[in-house]
């Protein structure tokens, strides 16, 4: 009789792992959602995204400030900075405002996404950053359009943190990189049809209008974030195990042994203990979800910044930012004052758009063909940014504008194919878990010490020296940085954690079956 309870028992627990596994399936792609359909919605949000940023940054929406002769004859200002009478450094100030907001929320959440569902998450998240471009093209201020750019910070981080995570686990192993490099091809692409957009809207209508155009834009995909089924990242799937945790009921049979039950979505767990509860014992109440998440918070953070190879690889993006930043800002500008360019926001729209797609493919696919490992990737950083920044540099030596728009275009690519190389390493040096924040930290970390600082410090540079070559020259010198740090990480020992958490959750899921075996209830993994 004995023996034919521990076999009931024994059978409950094994049978509902296909179950389970299923279910988790389901989950974690639904039906209309196949790998191809999900990197295209996510490279059409981020186009829109950083088609805002590149609208915000166009002659055309940004504008020129008011300028005064000798003899006292003024220009009036156009767009933003003639509008609120704007300096070259505040106005640097306002492109970098959202950072605020990206700083306050991705860490959030990053963290969020183990408690609620990503998707589910990226779906709020762009609801916020639709309401604060409506509120750019309201505003009325200075401070007001700086406060809704900090809040666009705010949504964007939603979709940042979370994005890249998904695109990684459902692209196709021998395409991982490639498919990250269709994806990071946006910002560059994105910001050159802005630059064109905002050019066109400012000239024809009014600045304010470039903003509530991208927010319509991004208004399908809110809606299909919020109504489709959402899924569900790598190394998440805790959530329904915390579930089942929480539902744990004790009920008591004829003989007065204790029945667990444990309820995980549509399957019942049931095992027979083959020892006598006391009936003062009771099931410690959980921690409180504050607190916990919290703590887990730390925890995650503290194991991130031990990764070596993660702070070497942001260290590099880091520097490489805070050239593409000001590149991406005053670049128009610059182009117009330096080689007289009259349509400054379609030619470097244009070189922009061809160097950005070319650039950032080529490096996804050919870090592919040379297999997808962290020290390759940082062997392809570094020889691509260190040519990318000789022809940079030498670009702005050129004083005829053809020569300097060749070797700029050159490089261009060059340092664009950075893009999906740099991204795989903060993806795969971290285990499943720390995906999320490791995207956040990172994008925190490139914008809070990179295009933040570097947009406002360059109209600073320029507003004292007053030579726009000179300014880019030394602008451009960062680059030379940026391969330095990523050299180091060539030489340091880095192991890939893709798989890391996958293992252990196989091994902990053995441990509570035997646990439970002996009358001890699992544990719910975060």
């Amino acid at each position: 009789m004995a023996e034919e309870k521990a076999e009931v028992a024994g059978s409950s627990i094994s049978q509902p792992s296909e179950p389970a596994s299923s279910s988790s399936s389901s989950v974690s792609q639904p039906s209309w959602f196949t790998p191809k359909r999900l990197l295209v919605i996510f490279c059409l949000v981020n186009l829109i995204n950083y088609m805002e940023r590149g609208a915000m940054a166009s002659n055309g929406v940004n504008g020129s400030p008011k300028t005064c002769t000798a003899n006292g004859t003024c220009t009036a200002g156009t767009g933003i900075q003639g509008e609120f009478n704007l300096s070259n450094f505040e106005d640097g100030v306002l492109s970098s405002a959202f950072v605020v907001g990206l700083l306050i929320g991705c860490p959030i959440f990053a963290s969020l996404s183990k408690s609620y569902n990503p998707f589910r998450l990226i779906g709020f998240g762009l609801s916020v950053w639709m309401l604060a471009v409506i509120g750019c093209g309201l505003s009325f201020s200075f401070w007001f359009i700086a406060i809704c750019r900090m809040v666009v910070g705010i949504g964007e981080a939603s979709f940042v943190s979370l994005a890249a995570p998904f695109i990684d686990d459902n692209a196709p192993a021998k395409q991982r990189t490639a498919w990250l490099g269709i994806f990071y091809m946006c910002i560059s692409t994105g910001y050159a049809i802005g630059y064109v957009y905002g050019g066109l809207v400012g000239d024809h209508l009014k600045w304010r209008y470039a903003f509530f155009g991208v927010a319509i834009l991004m208004f399908p995909f809110i809606v299909l974030g919020w109504i489709m089924k959402p899924l569900q990242l790598k190394g998440f799937t805790h959530a329904d195990r915390t579930k089942a945790s929480n539902s744990v009921t004790t009920v008591s049979d004829a003989q007065g042994l204790e029945v667990s039950a444990v309820k995980a979505g549509s399957f019942t767990l049931k095992e027979r203990f083959g020892q006598e509860t006391p009936k003062n014992s009771s099931i410690s109440e959980p921690e409180s979800p504050k607190m916990n998440q919290r703590s887990r918070f730390l925890k995650d953070m503290r194991d991130l910044l031990r990764e070596k190879t993660f702070i070497v690889s942001v260290l590099g993006y880091t520097a490489y930012n805070f050239v593409i930043g000001a590149y991406s800002y005053w670049g128009p500008k610059a182009g117009r004052n330096i080689y007289k360019m009259e349509n400054a926001d379609m030619i470097f729209g244009g070189v922009t758009i061809i160097c950005g797609i070319l650039g950032t493919l080529a490096g996804g696919y050919l870090l592919d063909y040379l297999t997808s490992t962290i020290r390759n990737a940082f062997k392809l950083l570094t020889g691509a940014v260190l040519a990318g920044a000789i022809f940079c540099f030498s670009a702005f030596c050129f004083k005829n504008m053809y020569g300097f728009l060749v070797f700029f275009g050159i490089g261009e690519v060059l340092v664009f194919a950075t893009q999906a190389p740099v991204n795989y390493v903060c993806l795969h040096c971290v285990k499943p878990s720390l995906r999320p924040l490791s995207m956040a930290i990172s994008t925190v970390a490139i914008h809070l010490f990179g295009d933040v600082p570097s947009s406002p410090l360059v109209g600073l540079l320029q507003d004292q020296i007053h030579s726009w070559r000179k300014t880019s020259l030394i602008l451009t010198s960062f680059l030379f940085l940026a391969a330095a740090f990523w050299f180091i990480g060539v030489f340091m020992k880095s192991v890939d954690r893709y798989n890391e958490e996958e293992s252990n959750e196989h091994a902990s899921e053995s441990g509570a079956a035997s646990d439970t075996r002996t009358g001890a209830l699992p544990e719910g993994k975060d």
